[in-house]
């Protein structure tokens, strides 16, 4: 065999030989990732934010500035004698937001009226009803026939803005983060932080953050940091624990501050920027929303709050059902429009139900009637005259 083609087909053998080690080497689930990414950013998000504190603490104005959006342009605003008559409602407002090829459905619970009567005894028992509600939908749709189009309109944060005009918090504010506490995730917020100076804003939030302890509130742990994390996102999380609560400041009003133009609020002292790490805490905010946690707010959600509701959900129907005897999993809740499919099946269950009951009825009827007619026979003492002749033809026989 001449030189070359030896040379050659070695070669040849070591390439394919090197191939089938990197075939080997690679399968390609490393591109899962990849898979996932493309599949949710063509199903695009949503998520849904609570803002509930009493009137005038800014907090239209606050979520305006974090998305960039005006929500609230048909509002109407009460005067003062309307404001005590008024009872807490739950307004939503829905914006679709897209940002570099990422769509974004967002949801704006409002709680207005809440803290503004001049009694405030369980003002906060709407809005704990209006959470479990959505869970409520939720339970039922993903027990229900069509799972594929489940519509998730759970509450995943819920801002609760503390005013800056007191000493810490005040019993409606314990009152409320202690009736929802366990229901959602609760980010506290010291609202107009322009009006407090910065020494004011830091002993404000030791204050706070001591009594949220004293009244063992459970607000929103930010989870701990792996240890393979950089040293800069450590540091950022650090930061983030100890913004609790985050001060904030609100505008949409575009302000020329050192020749550029910002967003701010112009005094006749000089400017606030919204933006400016040193005046506030709200980038951190915009950042720990959207960001960094909004996918761990959703986690704990659905992992630790929609968890709990639908443990108590199958506990109480498991009691329900043994008490009853029924067998249909989801109970009438009122409020909650049925399906025709759903009514259709709960129809059809309760008939079936209807017709077993009649049967085992029927069947221990003649259970009870065969019993009595064979006792009879065996222990009648004087039969009857048509039965003795009977006996007689069967012993001539």
């Amino acid at each position: 065999m001449p030189a070359g083609l030896c040379t050659r087909s070695s070669l040849c053998r070591s390439k394919k030989k090197r191939f089938c080690t990197q075939d080997k080497e690679y399968v390609g689930f490393a591109t899962l990732p990849n898979q996932v990414h493309r599949k949710s950013v063509k199903k695009g998000f949503d998520f849904t934010l609570m803002v509930a504190g009493e009137s005038g603490l800014g907090k239209s104005t606050l979520v305006n500035s974090l998305f960039l959006t005006d929500l609230y342009k048909d509002r109407k605003l009460l005067n003062a004698e309307e404001r005590i008559t008024q009872t807490v409602e739950i307004t939503k407002h829905t914006v679709d937001i897209e940002e570099k090829g990422v769509k974004l459905k967002l949801t704006i619970v409002d709680t207005p009226g809440f803290g503004d009567a001049v009694n405030n005894t369980e003002c906060w028992k709407s809005v704990a009803d209006y959470i479990d509600q959505q869970f409520e939908q939720y339970f039922r749709d993903e027990s229900g026939l069509n799972r594929k189009n489940i519509q998730d309109n759970r509450v995943h944060c819920c801002l609760y803005f503390i005013s800056p005009f007191g000493h810490g918090l005040r019993p409606l504010d314990v009152e409320f983060m202690k009736a929802l506490h366990e229901k959602v995730n609760i980010v506290p917020v010291l609202a107009k932080a322009d009006t407090l100076t910065p020494s004011e804003v830091k002993k404000k939030k030791i204050k706070i953050r001591e009594e949220i302890e004293q009244y063992g509130i459970k607000i929103y742990q930010f989870p701990d940091c792996d240890s393979d994390e950089d040293e800069e996102f450590k540091q950022q999380d650090l930061e983030l624990k100890e913004s609790i609560p985050f001060a904030v400041i609100g505008s949409n009003t575009v302000v020329e501050a050192k020749g550029k133009r910002v967003r701010g609020r112009l005094y006749p002292w000089g400017i606030v920027e919204v933006e400016n790490p040193a005046h506030c805490d709200f980038v951190k905010l915009r950042n720990m929303l959207v960001r960094t946690h909004m996918q761990d707010l959703k986690d704990v959600t659905r992992e630790t709050h929609y968890e709990n509701y639908r443990a108590q959900c199958i506990q109480s129907m498991t009691k329900l059902t043994r008490e009853s005897g029924t067998d249909f999993p989801i109970p009438v809740v009122p409020g909650v429009a049925e399906t025709e499919t759903e009514k259709l099946i709960r129809e059809k269950d309760e008939e079936v139900r209807h017709a077993d009951y009649e049967l085992e009825s029927h069947r221990d009827h003649d259970h009870e009637s065969a019993h009595n007619f064979d006792h009879h026979e065996h222990s009648d003492p004087h039969p009857s005259p048509e039965r003795h002749l009977d006996q007689k033809g069967d012993e001539a026989l």
